[in-house]
């Protein structure tokens, strides 16, 4: 195993991982009534590929990383969920623009296309929601050096990132033929 790289100090970790979970929360669940219209002189939808991409290249570093644990590779996991995180920090930045920039797109198909669309992004939405304070706790127990309890969040944490990971290029493409 490794060597703690953090001290433990829970009720700050608990503090700071609440506040700032509230409040992505919050500016993310805000921007469907927050519209900039401002000219930015490129297609703005670029960051919605940009998210896609990113949720892509999240989900293969997941899949790695599982790997790599397994293996007892346990520095290569290290790196690559820290790359995970911090990749999801660009993806958050990138997700804020796009929304504020773009607006909402209502999704156009019909059909069975309609029902599995909905289907994954009204199981894609919750589990994005609540899943940042978990991914941020799960990490807070490896950086310390609990590795027993790091393990059995990530039993929880791995399989919801992971879903959310791959269901959001999903919803992106199922959404971007009707980006204006």
């Amino acid at each position: 195993m490794l060597q703690a790289t953090m001290t433990k100090n829970d009720p700050k970790a608990k503090w700071l991982i609440g506040i700032f979970s509230f409040v992505v929360f919050a500016v993310v669940a805000s921007l469907g009534r927050i519209h900039l219209k401002i000219d930015v002189g490129f297609n703005v939808h670029i960051f919605a590929t940009f998210n896609a991409v990113v949720n892509s290249i999240i989900a293969v570093l997941l899949v790695i990383a599982l790997i790599a644990v397994k293996n007892k590779n346990y520095l290569l996991h290290k790196r690559l969920m820290m790359a995970s995180l911090i990749l999801s920090i660009l993806f958050l930045i990138s997700y804020i623009a796009h929304h504020l920039l773009a607006g909402d797109t209502k999704f156009g198909g019909v059909g069975a296309i309609r029902s599995i669309y909905f289907f994954i992004l009204f199981t894609h939405i919750p589990l994005a929601a609540i899943i940042l304070p978990f991914i941020l706790f799960t990490a807070y127990r490896a950086l310390i050096g609990e590795y027993e309890n790091h393990k059995r969040l990530a039993r929880i944490t791995w399989p919801l990132w992971f879903y959310v990971a791959v269901t959001g290029p999903i919803v992106y493409l199922l959404i971007s033929p009707y980006y204006q």
